[in-house]
């Protein structure tokens, strides 16, 4: 079978130097593209990260500083990495959660405007765990009775990632073959304005925190009520992604004020 696709959608995982996405850097990447057609396109990088890879992540994807320090940084790459997935939809396997999260600050670092708007995403671990809850290594034995080789190399597990999805589409009637359906009944975070879930948009589409004293309020209400509380996020340890957004909604609170005085 192949995906009912209007445009093309690209499916990647990164290995990395560790788990935070606020201070965390990819030390590999790999793409596959899904054309409409079904023809299928790849590309992968090593990648410098420019800190330390601790032995702990290295010994889980056998990156080591020796194997990149020759390897060209992400700012090296920005421009071949995001003329690869320009007006492409994007997919993975807890995606979601880390992989675009993480994707999107080193963008934001590599000072390039990563813009998620018009991007549906799509995480065939959210699809696999409403339906079986499982790890990628049994999803890929579950739905393709296969064996994962190579497990942790960037590559081999964007290559499974898709394998599943297709293998998901076959066996549920209840999953639609089209990434509309798709992208929603993998997002199990709800409407996120930003990509690490912080602040989400309510019933109104009206921009609220989703943690904290503030959870579920509106951002012009927290404004009104105690404006300090978005410097101590802009300083905190929050994703430059989230703080982007934070930042955008300050600028266009001062600039509204000043126009009506």
């Amino acid at each position: 079978m192949k995906l009912n696709l209007t445009k093309p959608i690209v499916f990647f995982d990164l290995e990395t130097t560790g788990l935070k996405i606020t201070t965390d850097r990819i030390v590999e990447i790999a793409f596959l593209k899904i054309f409409p057609n079904g023809d299928k396109e790849k590309k992968s990088w090593l990648v410098n990260p420019t800190i330390p890879i601790p032995k702990e992540a290295s010994n889980i994807h056998g990156i080591t500083d020796e194997k990149v320090k020759k390897e060209p940084t992400f700012k090296e790459l920005v421009n071949d990495i995001f003329n690869f997935i320009k007006g492409c939809d994007l997919g993975g396997y807890n995606s979601n959660k880390f992989d675009i999260p993480l994707l999107a600050e080193e963008f934001i670092r590599a000072d390039y405007n990563f813009n998620i708007n018009n991007i549906k995403t799509i995480d065939i671990q959210n699809i696999f765990h409403k339906l079986e809850k499982r790890t990628l290594s049994a999803a890929y034995k579950f739905y393709c009775n296969k064996n994962l080789e190579n497990a942790h190399s960037a590559m081999a597990d964007t290559n499974a990632t898709y394998e599943i999805l297709l293998a998901q589409i076959d066996k549920y009637d209840e999953i639609e073959n089209n990434i509309e359906f798709l992208s929603k009944f993998s997002n199990i975070r709800g409407n996120c304005a930003d990509l690490a879930g912080f602040i989400k948009f309510n019933d109104k589409g009206e921009e609220v925190f989703s943690f904290g004293k503030y959870r579920n309020t509106t951002l012009k209400e927290i404004w009104e009520k105690n404006p300090g509380y978005f410097s101590w996020i802009s300083n905190a340890d929050f994703p430059k992604f989230t703080k982007k957004i934070i930042d955008n909604f300050v600028l266009k609170i001062k600039l509204e004020n000043k126009l009506t005085s």
